[in-house]
């Protein structure tokens, strides 16, 4: 039998993507091509210069289509790519809201047309993921159809995030999201310096790259805690779980957070999670029962709650072991991605029939 084969709309270096696309070649047999802008992100020109391209792209993804015929189209962001797969004319499109509602930052000029281009988008897929509970309020708000919805994280591989014993006597504490302002780097930084005023031991690992890493690595040195900082800048996904192994404390900061792989693969490797107390992060951690939840940029109380946690011993070990049984029965990706490459089956054949 021919394989299905699927065209993928977004960016697809992400780790996120490549979990996605993995699992449904792993899992359902598909053939994955992929679609993604072409120009960066990274100046006022390229912006210019990338809405154009966009402006365009649903003639190139229409050709594509021609071309290669595949037999569905699944994208990711509701307000970018979701709404060309909205536009690209194929009879089965899933789409993925990524963030808590996709419609940011909320002060956008552009924000009224993203409400408009996502609701299209909504209304013209088939499918709809929810990678998390968190997600679903916002589309219940607008009246998206949910028997339109799956939510279902995609999972993370359980054999790679493997738990592991940190008995060290100080933190070790490690950071691994994007170097950009709204992960709040910089709250951290300021956190740690009061734990170093404080005569208290630790080492502290920034993992990542982004608009943010100078900016960091001088905010460290002013600080006078760079000796006790490290930034690996990007390192490959498969080199992560043996960081996150050597750590104790895993923090996040995000002021806004649709369902966090990040998240979940510190928790399978036994890392006790201070996250910002954020709608997001308040799904899966209860304060100071299987982590700590911290107002966002309250560096006073980050600085509290991670001496709290470190010197809690008993209180942490028993959160490492219930989050870890807590990805395996919730955030398996082996399980994960084969319910939601059943689903796309199911979806096409139903699609046949009509």
């Amino acid at each position: 039998m021919k394989k299905r084969k699927i065209l993928f709309l977004g960016e697809s270096y992400r780790a996120d993507a490549i979990t996605w696309m993995k699992g449904l070649k792993e899992f359902g047999d598909f053939e994955i091509i992929t679609w993604e802008l072409k120009t960066p992100n990274n100046s006022k020109l390229n912006r210019f210069k990338r809405i154009a391209e966009y402006f365009f792209s649903p003639i190139s993804i229409r050709k594509i289509i021609r071309q290669e015929k595949p037999d569905m189209v699944i994208a990711e962001r509701t307000t970018s790519y979701g709404f060309l797969a909205a536009l690209s004319g194929s009879k089965t499109i899933a789409i993925a809201q990524q963030g808590r509602t996709d419609l940011w930052p909320e002060s956008s000029v552009l924000y009224p047309f993203k409400k408009f281009i996502q609701k299209y988008a909504f209304k013209k897929a088939h499918l709809i993921h929810a990678w998390g509970p968190v997600m679903t309020i916002s589309m219940r708000e607008i009246g998206v159809d949910m028997n339109k919805v799956l939510v279902i994280p995609k999972g993370i591989d359980l054999t790679l995030f493997s738990p592991s014993i940190n008995n060290s006597n100080k933190i070790e504490a490690i950071v691994t999201r994007s170097l950009q302002p709204e992960y709040r780097h910089d709250s951290i930084l300021k956190a740690f310096a009061i734990l170093h005023k404080k005569g208290i031991d630790f080492s502290l690992t920034i993992v990542g790259d982004g608009t943010r890493l100078q900016f960091l690595k001088d905010l460290s040195k002013e600080l006078q805690i760079e000796n006790k900082v490290i930034f690996t800048g990007r390192i490959p996904n498969t080199d992560l779980p043996k960081l996150l192994q050597q750590s104790n404390i895993y923090i996040s900061m995000p002021i806004t957070e649709g369902v966090s792989a990040s998240l979940f693969e510190a928790m399978a490797c036994n890392c006790y999670p201070v996250v910002s107390d954020i709608p997001g992060n308040q799904s899966w951690i209860k304060h100071r029962e299987n982590g700590q939840l911290i107002e966002i940029d309250n560096i006073e109380m980050l600085a509290e709650e991670l001496i709290w946690s470190f010197e809690n011993v008993q209180s942490r070990n028993n959160a490492i072991l219930e989050n870890r049984k807590f990805v395996e029965e919730n955030a398996n990706y082996d399980i994960n991605m084969k319910v939601i490459a059943d689903k796309y089956h199911e979806l096409l054949d139903s699609r046949v029939i009509i």
